[in-house]
């Protein structure tokens, strides 16, 4: 097995991954895994640039990243950096920040990317179950966007467009610089209208309605599993695989919609960085599956950062083979 080190630096959050991983036989086994909030998107909506405040809370968590792959002794390192960084003028000031502390450049990797990484992280495990038809459809929804991939033991089609839980907050629930809370029939409405136009621009490159099995990742919907459950606290574990119904997402979105930024924070298995998020994350995947027709979302803790593992693992061994 290959010990690596994988980064994933989205619009909301940095994640850590340093696991032994097998690519011949799918095999990960985790050492270390973990998620910063960084909010590195922070207006790059409205600004197109990254904020100098973001960049600094991102480069502090990246060094105690550093400090955990150092301890670890993991043999290769790759990091990836998604929407934020793709659409930011400055995108080079971020650059060399991350080249500074962990000695590898940051990959800004395309939609097309990111879909194929997150597919390869979710569906790992699945292969061989006979309760989850194929195709799937994987849906990553992240801060700045959301990842559209259909396949079935490879990818068939995918798409990334710009809708996440941050941008979609950001562009339609704030008024003079703070969240609405909670948000007024009229911006729901138009943040629905904005998820709608680009689950049709999705549609036009991905069939969406083809997946038997929707396959959902990132924070927004393994939060919404968690609350399902009524968990008492973050539980991988029990969120990892499980399974939960559209009649629930629904009722959880409209809660999340109708409450304040105090009841949210006080969702026990709630993470302080999604309080102002959720809603418009909740909304996204609910409108996912009204437009799929799906009776349930299966939650995967499994996503691009597993995917990123399993590609510098294969990188490695096709090192090792040509020295």
């Amino acid at each position: 097995m290959t010990r690596v080190a994988a980064v994933d630096c989205g619009t909301n959050s940095i994640r850590l991954l340093v696991a032994d991983v097998d690519p011949a036989t799918g095999q990960l086994v985790d050492l270390d895994r973990r998620m910063t909030i960084v909010r590195l998107g922070q207006g790059v909506d409205k600004t197109g640039r990254l904020a100098p405040e973001a960049l600094e809370r991102t480069f502090a968590a990246c060094r105690d990243y550093a400090t955990i792959i150092k301890e670890l002794g993991a043999e290769r390192v790759r990091f990836v950096a998604t929407s934020a960084s793709r659409d930011a003028s400055n995108r080079d000031d971020f650059v060399r920040g991350v080249m500074d502390i962990l000695g590898v450049e940051p990959e800004v990797i395309s939609g097309d990317e990111e879909a194929e990484l997150s597919f390869t992280g979710a569906t790992a495990e699945l292969t061989g179950r006979d309760d989850l038809a194929k195709p799937y459809l994987v849906v990553d929804i992240g801060g700045g966007s959301t990842e559209f991939v259909v396949g079935d033991d490879a990818v068939r089609a995918a798409r990334s467009v710009n809708i996440g839980c941050v941008r979609m907050t950001e562009r339609h629930l704030v008024q003079g610089g703070k969240v609405t809370d909670p948000p007024t029939p009229d911006q729901i409405t138009a943040m629905r209208a904005d998820i709608e136009a680009a689950l049709d621009l999705a549609e036009q490159t991905v069939p969406l309605r083809e997946a038997r099995t929707l396959v959902g990742l990132a924070g927004s919907v393994t939060t919404v599993s968690a609350i399902a459950q009524n968990l008492p606290e973050y539980d991988t574990e029990a969120i990892h695989h499980s399974r939960v119904s559209y009649d629930r997402v629904r009722e959880i979105t409209e809660s999340l919609l109708r409450s304040t930024h105090a009841e949210r924070a006080a969702i026990p298995s709630m993470h302080p960085g999604r309080v102002d998020v959720i809603g418009a994350g909740a909304l996204v995947l609910l409108s996912i599956m009204e437009r799929v027709g799906a009776s349930e979302v299966v939650v995967s803790e499994h996503d691009i950062l597993d995917g990123i593992a399993f590609k510098a693992a294969r990188e490695a061994g096709a090192g090792k083979q040509g020295g």
